[in-house]
């Protein structure tokens, strides 16, 4: 299955990194799948490795060498650079859509690589890219909630399959500006759930400051903590998340407030100057198309929504790590579905999280993993982008 949806890329897609990861993924989740058949002892480990061979690391060093990638790549890289020039990361009159930077300022950080490297020895410039630190960030924070988890987390094998799963390899290869936010959130999952809400805020404020897209896991975590840690708990994680938060935004909202409000709220929703090429025929985005009253109409069933989510988290809050990393993805698919500007690939953010959170709870009892990346491969469309713009 994951090597059909990767074959479809190159027909389908319009985006020549797209086409370049369709094609390498394709070979890599054939060779998987031959492996799986031939070596009944070792197949399920080496078909593990080759599909994240061909799917990850080929696509991934191919596109950073050729400075193929989604132009949100650009976009933060640009931003590290502004906020080293001016302190924060919008430019005040951007002259295009892709001159707009729809994100919170923390996302600048997976730019300042570049930024120091911008004039410096060739070979170099490419440990700029951006998507390398996302990476590094996503897997970091993985392999911390496996730590905090008790080692109960996912296993090499079963982490690399996830991995190399469309719904992680795709993103990885040609932006990954989503990954470091699933990574922090997945961090803030496990550390709610063994009972520590102050680490948890942190890693909710990291998250936070990213994108806003991020905040209702502050809900879905206070809820767990109080459930599992009492009030106050939920009190001290939410405190830090909060104070964290506006710490890290302060200084651009001071700075430049205009552009903030402009690209970062208006701009996704389609209330901007600019319009936002987030237009996947979902729900929210038809009702928009439709005029004043069609958007105002999705921002209704968007509130409805939020606030049906939170009223479950009251009536029934999540008692451990998968009810509430479930939780979260229902919120967050509800948000996507009925905003008024979305694209299919925003979902695999909820997939993850709830394939992650099963992962990481009972290893044991999931299956095996050569199938993983198949499995994970029906979660993913051809239509999968990452990122804002």
């Amino acid at each position: 299955m994951a090597a059909v949806w990767a074959a479809a890329f190159p027909v389908v897609s319009s985006l020549g990194p797209h086409r370049v990861w369709g094609a390498s993924a394709c070979v890599g989740y054939l060779c998987a799948a031959v492996a799986v058949l031939s070596w009944r002892s070792l197949g399920r480990a080496v078909s593990v490795w080759i599909a994240g061979i061909g799917a990850v690391l080929v696509p991934l060093v191919v596109l950073v060498l050729t400075g193929g990638a989604q132009s949100e790549v650009g976009v933060v890289e640009r931003a590290g650079l502004l906020t080293v020039r001016q302190g924060t990361p919008y430019l005040a009159d951007p002259q295009a859509v892709v001159e707009v930077t729809p994100y919170l300022p923390g996302m600048a950080l997976f730019g300042l690589p570049g930024a120091v490297v911008a004039d410096g020895w060739e070979p170099l410039r490419y440990l700029g890219d951006a998507r390398l630190w996302c990476a590094a960030a996503f897997l970091g924070c993985l392999w911390a909630a496996g730590r905090v988890l008790g080692g109960r987390g996912t296993g090499q094998l079963v982490g690399a399959a996830l991995i190399a799963s469309p719904v992680v390899a795709l993103p990885l290869a040609v932006s990954g500006v989503d990954l470091p936010l699933t990574g922090l959130l997945c961090l803030a999952l496990a550390l709610a759930a063994r009972h520590r809400p102050v680490a948890a805020g942190l890693a909710l404020a990291l998250a936070c400051s990213l994108k806003w897209t991020a905040w209702p896991a502050l809900a879905v975590v206070a809820a767990l903590l109080a459930h599992r840690a009492g009030l106050g708990a939920a009190l001290r994680g939410t405190g830090v998340a909060v104070a964290g938060t506006v710490l890290a935004v302060l200084p651009s909202a001071l700075l430049a407030p205009g552009p903030l409000v402009e690209q970062v709220f208006a701009f996704p929703t389609g209330r901007g100057e600019w319009e936002t090429p987030a237009a996947s025929p979902l729900p929210g985005r038809l009702l928009a198309d439709l005029g004043p009253f069609g958007w105002y109409a999705a921002m209704t069933l968007l509130a409805a929504g939020g606030v049906a989510v939170a009223v479950s988290l009251w009536v029934r809050p999540p008692a451990g790590l998968v009810p509430a990393a479930d939780r979260l993805a229902v919120g967050l698919c509800t948000a996507f579905l009925l905003a008024p500007a979305g694209r299919f690939g925003y979902l695999a953010l909820p997939v993850l999280l709830s394939v992650w959170a099963r992962l990481a709870e009972a290893p044991s009892r999931v299956a095996p993993a050569r199938s993983l990346v198949v499995a994970a491969g029906s979660a993913a469309r051809p239509v999968l982008v990452g990122g804002d713009r």
